[in-house]
């Protein structure tokens, strides 16, 4: 029998990770079986066992489908920062984290709910921790930026600073999804300027502006 072509195969497994993010985004990691994706593509069951034998292989895709379409999603922030750095780019870099429309805050709930699935496995709770550790390493590059620009002091390290950032704009995450009401998008914005306020990381150059 004549192996199926290259193309054809990739041109599956693109349809494969589609229908896994469908799931994800209708019912999260809890909903996530072979099952659920063999039925929103309208396929078997034994169909997805040719790409997953198991359902751990399922939920290591679908992290890195969910990775890959957090890298992809819109920017808004950074792209109304255009070609600005240092404290500027930090400010976009955590805004465009945060669920302020309902497009983000899905993607948010997605990410929030793969931590009880990654915390429970070893191997993907340490490529989940990676994924932040790059998240960071580009804060970090931002916030070095700023020093050297002389917007920030020498200390703390850009990587303490990132590491304190990250955590912050979690925790807001987490809040602005269990309370929408009580964090609209406005109300967490004024935050993230609150926090770079106080942590001395805003408001040292004039060029920095905190209208949204």
């Amino acid at each position: 029998m004549t192996p199926p072509a290259r193309t054809d195969h990739d041109a599956r497994r693109t349809e494969v990770s589609q229908a896994v993010w469908r799931v994800l985004a209708s019912g999260g990691f809890g909903g996530l079986t072979l099952r659920a994706v063999a039925t929103e593509m309208g396929a078997t069951t034994g169909l997805l066992t040719h790409y997953f034998p198991s359902k751990r292989a399922l939920l290591k895709h679908a992290l890195e489908v969910l990775d890959r379409r957090s890298a992809d999603r819109p920017r808004p922030a950074a792209e109304r920062a255009g070609e600005a750095s240092g404290l500027v780019m930090l400010r976009a870099m955590l805004l465009d984290i945060l669920p302020l429309d309902a497009e983000s805050a899905a993607s948010n709930r997605i990410w929030v709910a793969s931590w009880d699935v990654v915390l429970a496995d070893e191997e993907l709770a340490y490529e989940h921790a990676a994924r932040y550790r790059r998240a960071r390493e580009r804060m970090a590059g931002h916030i070095e930026e700023a020093q050297e620009l002389g917007e920030l002091p020498p200390d703390p390290t850009p990587e303490d600073t990132a590491a304190a950032a990250q955590s912050f704009v979690l925790g807001l995450v987490v809040q602005a999804l269990f309370a929408p009401g009580e964090f609209p998008a406005e109300r967490q914005i004024a935050l993230v300027d609150a926090y770079l306020t106080r942590a001395a990381v805003l408001g040292t150059s004039s060029d920095v502006s905190t209208s949204t």
